[in-house]
């Protein structure tokens, strides 16, 4: 669990505060609030600490407060610091240095680093005074997220709306990750295809893209550079992630193989179709026209393979879902498909895998040996095991 403090400052956007911190939470960090007085009069004290679980510090000179911690100690508590919103005047303090108020005070005494999301009117946030506080403030290490651009509270619109909160969020923990994979480039690929079998109907699996999102979402948050290749899935793209969508196994390898040379790292998570129609028709099968419908599916090419014969220095994973012999089948694909290190789980199980939220898997390296299994957890969880074996690899 890593330390977060939220720093709050007095802008309309301080309701969102509120969100930011659950957001945090839900991702497994402990988060605390240091906010302006001006904070306040937008968003209560006593909703920040019901939600952190800890007093929201605001006073500088408060004899009660000053008793229980001071602003030099939750200045050394963070592992990462969020001032979110970040008005002009509050980037004006941090840019120079002024220690009027508790929260630039203990952004002044802080040793982490440090995030800000800037968050006001338009011509605000393009006075020449503001973009150079924001210059200043990236000079010296400060990461700057946003801000977003739309309709503005005053009723202006253009650049000044807080930025999304998952942006905020992923940049954080970019920063609580370490980096341990900056510099490398991910290509993954997630969910199912869906091949057509009339402009209606489909052949596809049950596979929700879960397991390969949760990838795609780790590496980037360790810093990698990351291309997602989906299928058809109803999932939010993860912060600092580039996507694109495909719909068939011919397209997916398509897209596959002409994105292959950047990459140093391969995720094959995608449960690709075997098997498709090769002529698909071009209308709608009618139940009237026949009782029996027999399709005749020809065998999809072997991505994993394919990608395995290109490999060269990249690391490539795949991943085999079994419903019996799970060691030995997953074994049998890591010989025939030259990849490095091929991820097996057994999909005959209700608790895990495909349309779930955790997973439980066996890493089958080249070594007759090497078998890491990885008991049941979320999937994110289940991602950050199998990127700590790849980061092994790469060393």
């Amino acid at each position: 669990m890593s330390r977060v403090l939220v720093g709050v400052s007095g802008g309309i956007a301080a309701y969102k505060a509120c969100e930011l911190v659950r957001l945090l939470q839900n991702k497994g960090h402990e988060v605390r609030v240091a906010a302006t007085p001006n904070a306040l009069r937008f968003v209560s004290a006593l909703t920040l600490q019901t939600l952190t679980g800890h007093p929201v510090r605001a006073e500088l000179f408060s004899l009660t407060e000053e008793s229980e911690i001071s602003h030099i100690d939750l200045a050394d508590w963070p592992e990462v610091v969020a001032v979110a919103p970040a008005t002009a005047a509050t980037i004006a303090r941090l840019a120079h240095g002024i220690a009027d108020d508790f929260l630039s005070t203990v952004c002044l005494a802080t040793r982490a680093p440090v995030v800000v999301a800037p968050a006001m009117n338009v011509n605000m946030y393009n006075h020449p005074a503001t973009r150079a506080n924001l210059d200043l403030l990236a000079e010296r290490g400060v990461r700057i997220v946003g801000p977003g651009t739309g309709e503005l509270a005053c009723g202006w619109e253009g650049e000044g709306r807080l930025a999304d909160l998952e942006e905020i969020a992923g940049e954080l923990e970019q920063l609580l990750s370490g980096g341990d994979l900056r510099g490398k480039t991910f290509l993954v690929t997630a969910g199912p295809t869906a091949e057509p079998i009339d402009p209606v109907r489909v052949i596809t699996n049950r596979s929700s893209g879960r397991m390969g999102f949760a990838v795609a979402e780790e590496a980037a948050r360790r810093g990698a550079d990351v291309m997602l290749v989906s299928g058809p899935v109803s999932l939010p793209t993860p912060f600092g992630v580039k996507r694109v969508d495909v719909e068939t196994m011919a397209e997916m390898r398509e897209t596959v193989l002409e994105m292959l040379d950047p990459s140093d790292v391969v995720v094959l998570a995608a449960a690709v179709a075997d098997y498709s129609l090769p002529n698909p028709s071009e209308r709608k099968l009618k139940r009237a026209e026949s009782s029996n419908l027999v399709l005749e599916l020809t065998a999809n090419p072997d991505l994993s393979r394919e990608v395995g014969l290109r490999k060269g220095d990249r690391t490539v994973v795949t991943f085999a879902a079994e419903t019996e012999d799970l060691i030995e089948n997953a074994r049998g694909k890591l010989e025939r498909k030259g990849c490095d290190l091929v991820v097996a789980n057994d999909v005959s199980r209700a608790d895990i895998g495909f349309g779930t939220e955790r997973n439980e898997v066996e890493i089958i390296g080249p070594d007759p040996q090497e078998v890491i299994h990885v008991p049941s957890a979320s999937k994110n969880e289940v991602a950050g095991r199998i990127l700590d074996r790849i980061r092994e690899i790469l060393k």
